[in-house]
């Protein structure tokens, strides 16, 4: 039986890069992580070593960096020009993908700003001659108060989670979309999916974490008609009520203990229909 090489891909990991604009008196700062990936003709350096048609993976992290002289406006427009770029560059390069990661930072002056916690953005741009594009966002922390509820479940010897009809619900949205088209407008497809899934959050009576998945895709998608599919990861950040009668105190709903791990974990891809 033969051994033989199977797809395979290089690139470069996480090029940290940080663009300060500086044609207003208030500057504006972006914060990326580029991470680029290539296939394509690239046999030969895995089976015999010739490089010569290997684009090196540091003049890959360079290019993202000199594309930024030049503004790099929304992140899947950024994602675009650089994979079109490496697949135009050498004949062996057939494929790239980009993805990218943009860390939020909230204003405090003209050029004062602070990390903040409204989700980092996300994009993959995957070009092949024709370009696939996805945007997103991750570690989106939203929680309720109350106006959840998880019971009715099957029960056996091994259950011993009480049932209740109002509980903390907690979790770190991350969401990854795709776009249909490449004609649109980027930032407000992101603002408005973004807004929509806090929306939907907030505004759902919850019998189950799935039930708000399912509820927050859903509304992304009758808001943001590029969408046509948007993929749901959502860790449920459990809130335990403490039972403080043993330093005889009650507990009337209001401290609580928070699991770490193990933790439930809901995913689901919800979908246009053809």
């Amino acid at each position: 039986m033969a051994i033989v090489l199977g797809e395979n891909q290089y690139g470069k990991a996480e090029t940290r890069l940080v663009r300060v604009e500086r044609d207003e008196a208030e500057h504006r700062l972006v914060d990326l992580s580029v991470s680029t990936a290539l296939s394509g003709d690239l046999a030969d350096t895995h089976l015999t070593g010739a490089n010569d048609k290997v684009l090196a993976t540091d003049t890959q992290k360079n290019t993202v960096l000199a594309f930024a002289r030049d503004g790099v406006g929304q992140i899947e427009s950024f994602g675009l020009r650089l994979a079109k770029h490496y697949v135009g560059r050498l004949d062996s390069i057939h494929r790239a993908r980009v993805e990218i990661e943009q860390y939020p930072w909230t204003r405090l002056g003209s050029h004062s700003f602070t990390r903040s916690g409204e989700g980092t953005r996300l994009a993959r741009v995957v070009f092949d001659g024709e370009a696939t594009v996805e945007g997103g966002i991750q570690d989106l922390t939203v929680l309720n108060t109350t106006d959840s509820e998880f019971w009715g479940y099957p029960r056996d010897e091994y259950t011993t989670l009480p049932e209740t009809k109002d509980r903390i619900l907690a979790t770190a949205v991350n969401a990854r979309w795709r776009f249909a088209t490449t004609d649109v407008d980027w930032s407000h497809a992101y603002s408005t999916a973004r807004a929509s899934l806090l929306d939907a959050f907030a505004d759902t009576y919850s019998y189950s974490l799935q039930q708000t998945l399912f509820a927050m895709g859903k509304r992304v998608l009758e808001s943001v008609a590029q969408i046509d599919r948007i993929q749901l990861s959502l860790p449920n950040q459990h809130h335990y009520l403490t039972d403080l009668s043993p330093f005889g105190l009650d507990n009337p709903g209001v401290v609580f203990h928070v699991g770490d791990r193990p933790y439930g974990l809901i995913e689901a891809e919800i979908v246009r229909e053809p």
